[in-house]
């Protein structure tokens, strides 16, 4: 958001407490407690995640507007940032999704607190739905722009369909994360699946006359 969409600067009245981060931190960090000590997500109520954090229910109130948003951020937060983007080309950004992806994966094998966060996220359609919203969309539109931008540039044909495209180059890595716990996540693997479907996708160049 710029400055001028800001509500300050609409003249939108600003609602609650300026928000504090150590105190979301800490509400978060309790949320996480409770999870490893394998408390159910049915089971999060707001005043034992508030007893836990040693915050009053008011100040979890004033950020999060009940349960699911602040699960959300959760999940988020126990997640890798987001990938830097080299910006150099199509195929260099594509690579870097796909690795953060596939980073993503090893975090998620490596760590049974991610792993019952996200299995239990997705028991809970409110919840999923948040997180669709949130972070799965911008994702996913971040990528549709990267691929036009390639078609823009000469990078890829311009007679396919990008909403497809972006399914056949990140659908290979999420198979492999989620579907196959068991696969290889090898080095390479990003460049790999982002090279092999371009060589097909690129324009063809018209024979020399």
């Amino acid at each position: 958001m710029s400055l001028a969409d800001s509500p300050a600067a609409s003249g939108a009245p600003v609602r609650g407490r300026p928000r504090s981060e150590a105190v979301e931190r800490a509400v978060i960090e309790g949320v996480m407690k409770l999870l490893e000590d394998g408390v159910p997500l049915a089971e999060l109520s707001i005043e034992r995640i508030a007893r836990t954090a040693g915050v009053g229910k008011a100040t979890i109130y004033r950020r999060w507007s009940g349960k699911e948003e602040l699960f959300v951020d959760v999940v988020r937060s126990a997640e890798p940032p987001g990938p830097q983007l080299p910006g150099t080309s199509m195929r260099d950004d594509l690579v870097a999704l796909l690795e953060h992806l596939r980073q993503r994966g090893l975090m998620t094998r490596s760590s049974a607190i991610l792993h019952n966060v996200h299995a239990q996220m997705k028991s809970s359609p409110k919840i999923w739905a948040a997180y669709h919203a949130t972070v799965v969309r911008p994702r996913r539109e971040l990528q549709i722009a990267i691929l036009r931008r390639g078609q823009a540039d000469g990078e890829l044909r311009t007679d396919l369909d990008v909403e497809l495209l972006n399914d056949m180059f990140v659908g290979p890595m999420l198979f492999r994360t989620l579907m196959r716990p068991d696969a290889d996540l090898p080095d390479g693997l990003s460049e790999e699946i982002v090279d092999t479907l371009l060589e097909g996708l690129r324009p063809v160049s018209s024979p020399a006359a």
